[in-house]
């Protein structure tokens, strides 16, 4: 009994000795311009002229994420506001074949065309960032930026790809997601 007891007290010191256990950080997605669930700036908006609810400038937001899971390729984004279009959505953003050396965009990046990512097709038929442009005495529409990391090689998907076919592409290949919202409503 006496030797058990003393294993247990060597196991014990050398726990104590190697230190708290961190688990890894987990995968995130963030924003030095606005915080998870709070409004996005007026710039951020669409500015399609010929639509009175696009108020802004349509300058995409700085993103920055970290903690790839393990066996990342490629990363894919996109972003939706579920209110829109009275609850069928819309796809704001959809960008795919983002290399996993890639961790953020910044301000304004993602609102035209780069060698940084392979355009989807939003719901306007866009290729790059497209800011809200919710109509005028609304509540706040919750943009949904989803980040997914991916097995798939940044080269593999062709360009101008749908969110329901980027979906389908992507069966058996996500390594996991992470997300964060920002809110927008007509001033």
């Amino acid at each position: 009994m006496s030797a058990i007891r003393q294993t247990f007290a060597v196991a014990a010191g050398v726990l104590l000795l190697a230190g708290p256990a961190y688990a890894a950080e987990p995968f995130s997605l963030t924003s030095s311009a606005f915080k998870d669930g709070t409004p996005l700036a007026t710039k951020n908006a669409g500015n399609t002229k010929a639509n009175p609810n696009c108020v802004g400038e349509n300058v995409s937001p700085p993103l920055t994420w970290a903690n790839a899971p393990e066996g990342t390729k490629s990363f894919a984004i996109f972003m939706v506001d579920p209110e829109g279009q009275n609850g069928l959505g819309v796809v704001h953003w959809l960008a795919y074949g983002i290399p996993a050396s890639v961790t953020s965009f910044a301000e304004g990046e993602t609102s035209k065309l780069s060698d940084k990512f392979v355009g989807g097709k939003g719901t306007a038929g866009l290729d790059v960032y497209a800011g809200p442009c919710t109509p005028p005495n609304t509540v706040y529409h919750h943009y949904t930026l989803t980040l997914v990391a991916t097995d798939l090689d940044p080269k593999e998907l062709p360009a101008g790809l749908t969110r329901d076919e980027f979906f389908t592409k992507l069966k058996g290949h996500g390594k996991g997601a992470t997300g964060l919202i920002g809110l927008f409503k007509h001033p």
